[in-house]
Protein backbone atom coordinates (compact mmCIF):
# COMPACT_ATOMS: atom_id res chain seq x y z
CA UNK A 1 0.00 0.00 0.00
CA UNK A 2 2.51 2.38 1.01
CA UNK A 3 4.70 1.17 -2.02
CA UNK A 4 1.47 2.45 -4.11
CA UNK A 5 1.30 6.16 -2.84
CA UNK A 6 4.69 6.78 -3.11
CA UNK A 7 4.66 5.80 -6.87
CA UNK A 8 1.58 7.57 -6.86
CA UNK A 9 3.67 10.41 -5.63
CA UNK A 10 6.27 10.95 -7.78
CA UNK A 11 4.03 10.06 -10.75
CA UNK A 12 1.49 12.76 -10.29
CA UNK A 13 4.71 15.68 -10.24
CA UNK A 14 5.53 13.72 -13.49
CA UNK A 15 1.98 13.72 -15.00
CA UNK A 16 1.07 17.22 -14.48
CA UNK A 17 4.58 18.33 -15.64
CA UNK A 18 2.77 16.79 -19.23
CA UNK A 19 -0.17 18.53 -19.13
CA UNK A 20 1.79 22.07 -19.05
CA UNK A 21 1.16 24.00 -22.46
CA UNK A 22 3.50 23.38 -25.02
CA UNK A 23 5.10 26.57 -25.10
CA UNK A 24 7.50 25.71 -22.49
CA UNK A 25 9.47 23.57 -24.51
CA UNK A 26 11.90 25.86 -26.59
CA UNK A 27 13.22 25.20 -30.15
CA UNK A 28 16.82 26.30 -30.72
CA UNK A 29 17.48 29.00 -32.20
CA UNK A 30 20.75 29.81 -33.24
CA UNK A 31 20.83 32.80 -35.45
CA UNK A 32 19.49 34.67 -32.69
CA UNK A 33 21.72 33.00 -30.11
CA UNK A 34 24.68 34.04 -32.05
CA UNK A 35 23.47 37.87 -32.26
CA UNK A 36 23.08 37.46 -28.62
CA UNK A 37 26.83 36.40 -28.84
CA UNK A 38 27.82 40.01 -29.65
CA UNK A 39 26.59 41.17 -25.94
CA UNK A 40 30.62 41.91 -25.06
CA UNK A 41 30.29 45.13 -27.17
CA UNK A 42 28.14 46.65 -24.91
CA UNK A 43 30.55 45.00 -22.15
CA UNK A 44 33.58 46.96 -23.30
CA UNK A 45 31.90 50.17 -24.12
CA UNK A 46 30.70 50.30 -20.45
CA UNK A 47 34.15 49.45 -19.08
CA UNK A 48 35.65 52.26 -21.52
CA UNK A 49 33.54 54.79 -20.19
CA UNK A 50 34.04 53.59 -16.50
CA UNK A 51 38.01 53.89 -16.98
CA UNK A 52 37.96 57.01 -18.77
CA UNK A 53 38.22 59.99 -16.27
CA UNK A 54 35.17 62.38 -15.78
CA UNK A 55 37.31 65.43 -16.41
CA UNK A 56 38.00 63.83 -20.01
CA UNK A 57 34.13 63.06 -20.89
CA UNK A 58 34.64 66.93 -22.66
CA UNK A 59 37.27 65.44 -24.91
CA UNK A 60 36.88 65.35 -28.89
CA UNK A 61 39.79 64.71 -30.89
CA UNK A 62 38.88 67.25 -33.51
CA UNK A 63 36.46 70.07 -33.05
CA UNK A 64 34.08 68.11 -35.98
CA UNK A 65 34.32 64.86 -33.55
CA UNK A 66 31.97 64.14 -31.07
CA UNK A 67 32.98 64.46 -27.46
CA UNK A 68 33.35 61.53 -25.10
CA UNK A 69 30.41 62.20 -23.04
CA UNK A 70 28.34 63.15 -26.42
CA UNK A 71 29.47 59.52 -27.52
CA UNK A 72 27.69 58.26 -24.31
CA UNK A 73 24.60 60.01 -24.92
CA UNK A 74 24.24 58.86 -28.61
CA UNK A 75 24.45 55.34 -27.69
CA UNK A 76 21.94 55.75 -25.15
CA UNK A 77 19.57 56.89 -27.53
CA UNK A 78 20.42 54.80 -30.31
CA UNK A 79 20.16 51.44 -27.96
CA UNK A 80 16.54 52.36 -26.90
CA UNK A 81 15.74 53.49 -30.38
CA UNK A 82 16.95 50.09 -32.07
CA UNK A 83 15.77 47.92 -29.12
CA UNK A 84 12.77 48.78 -29.24
CA UNK A 85 12.42 47.85 -32.68
CA UNK A 86 12.69 44.16 -31.81
CA UNK A 87 9.14 43.17 -29.53
CA UNK A 88 7.74 46.49 -29.62
CA UNK A 89 8.26 47.46 -25.70
CA UNK A 90 9.08 50.89 -25.65
CA UNK A 91 11.13 52.17 -22.70
CA UNK A 92 9.87 54.61 -20.18
CA UNK A 93 10.89 58.34 -20.94
CA UNK A 94 11.54 61.32 -18.57
CA UNK A 95 11.43 65.36 -19.50
CA UNK A 96 15.42 64.53 -19.22
CA UNK A 97 14.97 62.26 -22.21
CA UNK A 98 13.86 65.22 -24.34
CA UNK A 99 16.56 67.85 -23.30
CA UNK A 100 18.90 68.63 -26.48
CA UNK A 101 21.91 66.10 -26.92
CA UNK A 102 24.74 68.53 -26.30
CA UNK A 103 22.64 69.22 -23.13
CA UNK A 104 22.90 65.63 -22.33
CA UNK A 105 26.67 65.30 -23.58
CA UNK A 106 27.76 67.59 -19.98
CA UNK A 107 25.70 65.24 -17.24
CA UNK A 108 28.12 63.85 -15.16
CA UNK A 109 30.11 60.88 -15.96
CA UNK A 110 28.23 58.27 -13.50
CA UNK A 111 24.37 59.97 -15.17
CA UNK A 112 25.99 58.91 -18.30
CA UNK A 113 27.09 55.58 -17.93
CA UNK A 114 24.60 54.42 -15.26
CA UNK A 115 21.62 55.37 -18.20
CA UNK A 116 24.29 54.08 -20.62
CA UNK A 117 24.18 50.70 -18.65
CA UNK A 118 20.46 50.93 -18.34
CA UNK A 119 19.86 50.65 -22.32
CA UNK A 120 22.24 47.79 -22.82
CA UNK A 121 19.81 45.93 -20.11
CA UNK A 122 16.90 47.06 -21.96
CA UNK A 123 18.28 45.79 -25.24
CA UNK A 124 20.02 42.28 -23.44
CA UNK A 125 16.46 41.73 -22.36
CA UNK A 126 14.55 42.30 -25.67
CA UNK A 127 17.40 40.50 -27.81
CA UNK A 128 17.10 37.54 -25.26
CA UNK A 129 12.88 37.55 -26.36
CA UNK A 130 13.60 37.19 -30.25
CA UNK A 131 13.52 33.65 -31.90
CA UNK A 132 14.87 33.11 -35.46
CA UNK A 133 11.15 32.92 -36.89
CA UNK A 134 11.05 36.24 -35.33
CA UNK A 135 14.41 37.86 -37.29
CA UNK A 136 13.03 37.15 -40.30
CA UNK A 137 9.46 39.03 -39.95
CA UNK A 138 8.65 41.96 -41.71
CA UNK A 139 8.55 44.76 -39.59
CA UNK A 140 7.34 48.71 -41.46
CA UNK A 141 9.45 51.20 -38.87
CA UNK A 142 9.58 54.98 -38.86
CA UNK A 143 12.65 56.64 -36.97
CA UNK A 144 12.57 60.53 -36.72
CA UNK A 145 13.89 62.14 -39.60
CA UNK A 146 13.75 59.22 -41.98
CA UNK A 147 11.35 57.94 -44.31
CA UNK A 148 9.20 55.18 -43.31
CA UNK A 149 10.76 51.72 -44.37
CA UNK A 150 9.78 47.62 -44.51
CA UNK A 151 12.53 45.73 -43.67
CA UNK A 152 13.26 42.39 -41.68
CA UNK A 153 13.65 42.65 -37.88
CA UNK A 154 17.37 41.20 -38.42
CA UNK A 155 18.00 44.45 -39.94
CA UNK A 156 17.70 46.44 -37.15
CA UNK A 157 19.38 44.12 -34.61
CA UNK A 158 22.42 44.14 -37.70
CA UNK A 159 22.09 48.11 -36.98
CA UNK A 160 22.54 47.48 -33.35
CA UNK A 161 25.58 45.23 -32.94
CA UNK A 162 27.07 47.30 -35.90
CA UNK A 163 26.57 50.80 -34.02
CA UNK A 164 27.90 49.19 -30.26
CA UNK A 165 31.00 48.25 -32.39
CA UNK A 166 31.64 51.53 -34.41
CA UNK A 167 31.27 53.71 -31.38
CA UNK A 168 33.33 51.16 -29.31
CA UNK A 169 36.33 51.55 -31.62
CA UNK A 170 35.50 55.19 -31.59
CA UNK A 171 36.07 55.51 -27.90
CA UNK A 172 39.14 52.91 -28.36
CA UNK A 173 40.85 55.33 -30.29
CA UNK A 174 39.66 58.38 -28.25
CA UNK A 175 41.27 56.13 -24.95
CA UNK A 176 44.56 55.68 -26.90
CA UNK A 177 44.93 59.40 -27.87
CA UNK A 178 44.65 59.84 -23.90
CA UNK A 179 47.21 57.58 -23.58
CA UNK A 180 44.81 54.54 -21.99
CA UNK A 181 44.85 51.00 -22.90
CA UNK A 182 41.05 50.46 -24.37
CA UNK A 183 39.47 47.28 -22.62
CA UNK A 184 39.29 44.59 -25.65
CA UNK A 185 43.17 45.59 -25.49
CA UNK A 186 43.93 44.40 -21.74
CA UNK A 187 44.89 41.01 -20.76
CA UNK A 188 42.33 38.47 -19.97
CA UNK A 189 41.89 38.67 -16.19
CA UNK A 190 42.77 35.28 -14.59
Amino acid sequence: MRLRLVVAALALPLCLHAQEPSNRVTEPNPIADTFRGFGYYGGWLIAAFDSIPASRYAYKPTPAQQSIGFIAQHLENANYGLCEVFNGRKHVTTAKDSLADTLKAMWPKDTLVARLRASLIFCRDELARLTDRQLAEELTVRFPGNPERRAPRVRYVILLITDLAEHYAQVASYMRQLGMVPPSALPPRR
